[in-house]
């Protein structure tokens, strides 16, 4: 159990990505721009939301969890950062590499996930500063 606190959540929205790009998406490649949900509003407009709204969304919300992760102590949280840093290269290196992940929405996502990396690092950073105690002068 303590293995699966240390998987970043970021992780999900990669391979959601990813999935669809190279499953649904290429048999669609208009996929991101598809409406998932459309309602009606009491002003005469309609509002859709889009799987790439969709993702981004799910995105944010994975880093909200991941920033409440980063401030836990331990071995679980420096192993949850080492992960966060290995998801952030996947991310990068799809994006130079593969074409189906040359967007915008992709983008994001990485762009998320090193926000994700930065906040770590910067949290846990912080909070053992506080955690480190000097001598109080009293010559003991």
């Amino acid at each position: 159990m303590r293995l699966f606190s240390a998987v970043p959540f970021t992780l999900i929205t990669f391979l959601t990505y990813i999935g669809l790009a190279f499953t649904a998406g290429a048999a669609n490649p208009g996929l991101w721009a598809d409406p998932v949900i459309t309602v009606a509003m009491v002003s005469g407009a309609t509002f859709q939301l889009l799987v790439s709204d969709l993702l981004i969304t799910a995105g944010l919300f994975f880093l909200f969890i991941e920033i409440m992760k980063a401030t836990r102590i331990g071995t679980t949280a420096l192993m949850d950062h080492m992960l966060s840093v290995l998801v952030f290269i996947a991310y990068l290196v799809a994006f130079l590499v593969l074409p189906q992940a040359a967007t915008s929405l992709f983008f994001i996502l990485m762009a998320i996930s090193l926000i994700d990396v930065i906040a770590g690092f910067s949290i846990s950073i912080t909070g053992a500063r506080r955690d480190v105690s000097f001598g109080h002068g009293d010559g003991h």
